[in-house]
């Protein structure tokens, strides 16, 4: 029995009129629930995926195709060419590299996997590298095969689609208010029209952001319905792991409640929209990552991420064996 009045409303509400139904006005009422109310909001959020989600736990994995000096000046990012810090830097990775990579992380339980590349955006000829190597993992894996490579042209979305590249990953990062405060390089409006881009193109939408940035709770519903607007297919969910040299480098560490939190608001607004947990999971949640599927998550990036360390491949596989049975 959910006790707590206002999460049993807007749970049934959800239930009965469908995966839109709830308002900003509603969605912003949930961010006041009282901290004792946390464990009802966890477990209507739960019976909330399992009522629309059906397919089980994704398990992404991400490759760092190409690493550092980005022209941008995202304040949490340690690829910065405006932030000194100690991150390596390469080139775009041939095809062959990627191809083993992927297949390694197939090999290793992964169902989606994602080459990352650094910067604003890529060139003909690296879009060209990209899609080759995608071609080659999706002939030869099971694996759902995801980029994610900055601003897109309408022929390099096509040609991305083309070779086999079924999601497009592009962050808001954060409420389109907010957005001034971690980035000036490029509008929001930029990201939004890479968005549509990689839309018209054919390929399904992956959009989410960071949280703990120094956003408010509103701004948090803010970019949760900007997304449901642009009707993403699916919505990674980082927390911050402030960088040594970035802008926000002394910025606290969410609260590990206050983040599952933000997991189960998430689920509430995008009932049937994956919800996928990504950077700075160990450090937030510590020994609580895997209440993200309690709290509403639909799936976990497995294996290291763009500059961090993951966690053992092996303990999220055993975790989310253990989620799979009230998935």
């Amino acid at each position: 029995m959910i006790l707590d009045p206002t999460v049993n409303k807007l749970a049934q509400k959800i239930l009965d009129e469908g995966p839109d139904a709830l308002s900003f006005e509603e969605a912003c009422s949930l961010t006041e629930l009282p901290s004792r109310s946390t464990p009802d909001f966890f477990l209507a959020a739960c019976k909330i995926r399992q009522h629309y989600q059906k397919d089980g736990i994704v398990r992404c994995s991400i490759l760092n195709a190409k690493s550092g000096a980005c022209a941008e000046n995202c304040a949490f990012c340690s690829q910065s060419a405006h932030h000194r810090t100690d991150v390596s830097k390469w080139p775009l990775m041939s095809a062959e590299a990627m191809i083993s990579e992927g297949r390694r992380m197939d090999a290793n339980g992964a169902t989606r996997f994602s080459m990352v590349t650094s910067g604003t955006k890529l060139n003909e000829s690296e879009i060209e590298t990209i899609a080759q190597a995608a071609s080659a993992l999706k002939k030869s894996t099971p694996l759902t095969v995801c980029a994610s490579l900055g601003q897109l042209t309408a022929s390099s979305a096509e040609r991305l689609k083309a070779g086999g590249v079924t999601f497009y990953h592009h962050n808001l990062e954060t409420a389109r208010s907010f957005f001034p405060e971690i980035c000036t390089t490029h509008s929001y409006d930029e990201d939004i029209e890479t968005l549509r881009i990689a839309r018209k193109a054919g390929l399904r939408l992956c959009s989410g952001g960071i949280f703990g940035l120094g956003e408010s709770w509103e701004q948090r519903v803010e970019m949760a319905f900007t997304l449901r607007e642009l009707d993403v297919d699916g919505i990674p969910m980082n927390f911050l792991n402030p960088r040594p040299g970035t802008r926000l480098e002394n910025q606290p560490l969410l609260a590990t409640m206050e983040a599952l939190r933000i997991v189960s608001l998430y689920r509430f607004i995008h009932p049937a929209r994956p919800l996928l947990i990504c950077g700075g999971r160990e450090i937030t949640l510590r020994d609580f990552q895997s209440w993200v599927f309690l709290a509403g998550a639909s799936g976990v990036i497995v294996g290291n991420y763009l500059t961090t360390q993951g966690r053992d491949v092996g303990m999220d596989q055993d975790m989310i064996a253990t989620a799979q049975e009230f998935a």
